[in-house]
């Protein structure tokens, strides 16, 4: 298991106190949570943030771009320290263009995910399981921290976790949005390898939190 604490929900003014907390636990990714204002009707933070937390970090950095453009914004998080760039599958308007942002992405060396609101058919990504490192189901309308979980992502993980195993794929399936002690179990059950979690991390001991997700079987 991974655990990716979400930054959106981090308290800016305590970022090195709360990164050394991070890199103190079992944590070995931050998740970047990214809103251009268009694809999703919020604004989060920008490429410098994330170049700022690389020069006080050596942890993975995943980098989920909720972005109109996500072409573009791949190149400028890439630029910033990502070493995962995952973006929307309905933020592209064709197959082609799909592909080549996977292409172009890891014609650089980064790795790619792919994600898809809740609304979306999981179906829609199978075309792409073979292309990808990594595929995050939002089990949360994107856009916002603290929502409540989602359950019907439970199923989409389970199909996931049975397709990923049937066609011995190594994309990992990562999940966002809702998640506590409660709902990271379930979750884990159903399959997920990558826990992202924001308000319940931050919004609490965070070695001690982070610790217990790790516990978790």
């Amino acid at each position: 298991m991974i655990i990716a604490p979400s930054l959106l929900s981090m308290d800016f003014t305590q970022t090195l106190k709360q990164l050394i907390e991070i890199k103190e636990s079992q944590a070995t990714w931050l998740h970047f949570d990214v809103m251009d204002g268009h694809f999703v009707p919020n604004l989060s933070f920008g490429p410098d943030i994330c170049k700022q937390v690389r020069k006080h970090s050596d942890l993975f950095m995943d980098v989920h771009i909720m972005v109109s453009d996500p072409n573009y914004f791949s190149d400028v998080f890439i630029e910033a320290g990502a070493d995962l760039i995952t973006f929307h599958l309905e933020a592209c308007q064709s197959e082609e263009e799909v592909l080549s942002i996977i292409k172009k992405i890891h014609d650089k060396g980064i790795k790619v995910g792919l994600t898809i609101k809740p609304a979306t058919d999981v179906k829609d990504l199978l075309p792409f399981m073979d292309k990808i490192d990594l595929v995050l189901i939002m089990s949360v309308n994107p856009g916002y921290g603290g929502q409540s979980f989602i359950p019907s992502a439970l199923d989409k993980i389970a199909f996931l976790r049975q397709y990923i195993d049937e066609n011995k794929l190594s994309c990992l399936i990562e999940v966002d949005g809702g998640i506590n002690a409660e709902t990271a179990q379930w979750v884990l059950d159903a399959g997920v390898d990558v826990l992202v979690a924001g308000s319940y991390i931050f919004k609490n001991d965070i070695k001690e939190t982070i610790n217990t997700l790790w516990n978790l079987k």
